[in-house]
Formats: C-alpha cells, sequence, structure tokens
C-alpha cells in the first residue's frame, strides 16, 4: 500500500510539473512555481525509492520494484540537471518520458484487495 500511495504522489507531482511549465512561460511567478514542482518530483522520487528498498530488503517484495525505483530516480536528476542548464530540447522529452513511465509502473501493481467483514 505503500508503495502504491507513493507512485500515486510522484505521478500527480509529474503531472503538475508540465502546468507549472507553461506558467513559466506565460507568468512572471512561474519560475517560482515550477521550482516547487521541481522539488515536488525529486521529493516523491526519492519518497519512491525508500518505499521500494524497504519493501525489498527485509524480503517482502521483488529487487525489481527497487531496481525501478533507483533508475526513474536517477531520470529524474538527470532530469533537474537538464533544466538547470536550460536544455529544453531534452528536458521536455524526458518529463514526458517520466510521466509515461511513473503511469506504467502505476498501472502494473496488483490491485487492492479488500476483506470481507
Amino acid at each position: 500500500m505503500f508503495l502504491r500511495v507513493a507512485i500515486i504522489l510522484q505521478t500527480l507531482a509529474l503531472l503538475a510539473a508540465p502546468i507549472t511549465a507553461g506558467l513559466l512561460l506565460t507568468s512572471p511567478s512561474g519560475r517560482v512555481l515550477h521550482s516547487i514542482s521541481a522539488y515536488g518530483v525529486f521529493t516523491a522520487a526519492l519518497l519512491h525509492l525508500i518505499v521500494a528498498i524497504l519493501l525489498w530488503r527485509p524480503g517482502r517484495g521483488s529487487p525489481r520494484t527497487a531496481l525501478y525505483a533507483a533508475g526513474f530516480f536517477g531520470l529524474t536528476l538527470a532530469q533537474i540537471a537538464l533544466g538547470i542548464a536550460a536544455a529544453t530540447t531534452l528536458h521536455v522529452p524526458l518529463g514526458v518520458l517520466l510521466f509515461g513511465v511513473s503511469v506504467l509502473q502505476l498501472s502494473r501493481l496488483p490491485a487492492v484487495r479488500r476483506q470481507p467483514s
């Protein structure tokens, strides 16, 4: 369940980033808002990585989940570096890829089963 929450937060943060990028182009306060959304994406990706490692290490989960989270976190760091370098030619497509991968990760999680009361 914690993994599901972490990936949902990550996906929502990634959804907010292009919205604030649009504000970056049209509003004077857009840079600050896009920076805040970037910190949100970083925090959500880090939370996802921590949860995946905590599920994997005690033997309760697959190491594959932790590897995917680590790869995603690495791509997030690359995304941040490209944004700081103002390399929009790579920054924008990588952002779209990150959002797609996050939605894919969310769709591959097993369904939550409710116990009858």
